[in-house]
């Protein structure tokens, strides 16, 4: 519901002025409008600067396609603090007539339920993630970006560092519980990562740019790699969900999905490199 106020003027600046209060009935969905910016998608963005990170996982350590570990440089970006949600997500599909994703929380449209505008937009695919990031002037993060937003330059285990996760991390291990089961996007400040992205552990997993390959890492470029150059049906997901084990969200592990999977753990965040920002 949102309260408007009209003011009603006479042709003469000196007359009476009249105020009404008019109450109007909207969607949730329907309230959301770029502040007066140049961004269709005003959410914060962390910039992330230039030079090299550990990625990957020591010998002994995560699994086999997270090695060999080796510094990586990349060229600064930007990337959203949080993830995208589903009042953001919305207002992509009002704009432009894309689909809407399924409600994971039971029947009916996803427009049609109050509560869920500020949790992560989930069952997106990969070509909708990527839909959203071009709508929004920005693109998908590599897995490397998207590894070094989440761990800075030390190769820490989690965005937080080496210290086990708790639920004051992280929204992990659980089962789901319906519209209990996301937490409000960066809710969780004591997971944050160096670069204050927040989320980058747990809640839903991420779609980024890159192509699937286990063993991508062995020859990899180790400078602003884009993952392996082939076709198929498969990219890489990153940070772990809501039901994932605390192995799954450790900055280094990996996922994989193909283009048109949707699950209700699975949603995605934007990047952009800074000398194309508007």
């Amino acid at each position: 519901m949102t309260t408007v106020l009209w003011t009603c003027r006479t042709q003469r600046s000196h007359m009476a002025m009249a105020v009404v209060a008019v109450v109007v009935f909207t969607p949730w969905f329907s309230l959301v409008a770029p502040a007066a910016s140049k961004e269709l998608d005003p959410v914060p963005m962390m910039t992330v600067p230039a030079g090299k990170f550990l990625m990957g996982s020591q010998e002994g350590q995560g699994r086999a396609d997270e090695r060999p570990q080796r510094a990586v440089y990349l060229d600064a970006f930007g990337i959203d603090q949080v993830e995208v949600t589903n009042e953001r997500y919305m207002a992509f599909v009002k704009a432009t007539g894309h689909r809407t994703p399924p409600n994971p929380y039971g029947t009916g449209p996803l427009a049609s339920l109050t509560g869920i505008e500020h949790l992560p937009v989930a069952q997106t695919t990969w070509y909708d993630a990527k839909s959203y990031c071009a709508w929004a002037k920005k693109r998908l993060p590599t897995e490397a970006e998207w590894e070094k937003a989440a761990r800075g330059t030390d190769g820490r285990m989690y965005p937080w560092g080496d210290d086990p996760p708790t639920a004051r991390h992280a929204n992990f291990d659980r089962e789901w519980d319906d519209e209990r089961t996301l937490h409000v996007v960066g809710s969780l400040p004591d997971g944050d990562s160096p670069y204050g992205v927040k989320d980058m552990a747990g809640n839903v997993r991420e779609w980024v740019s890159d192509w699937y390959d286990p063993n991508y890492y062995k020859d990899a470029s180790n400078r602003n790699p884009h993952g392996p150059d082939k076709n198929g049906v498969v990219r890489s997901i990153r940070g772990g969900s809501w039901h994932s084990p605390a192995s799954d969200i450790a900055t280094s592990a990996r996922g994989r999905g193909g283009f048109a999977l949707q699950t209700h753990g699975t949603g995605f965040r934007c990047a952009r490199s800074l000398e194309h920002a508007p």
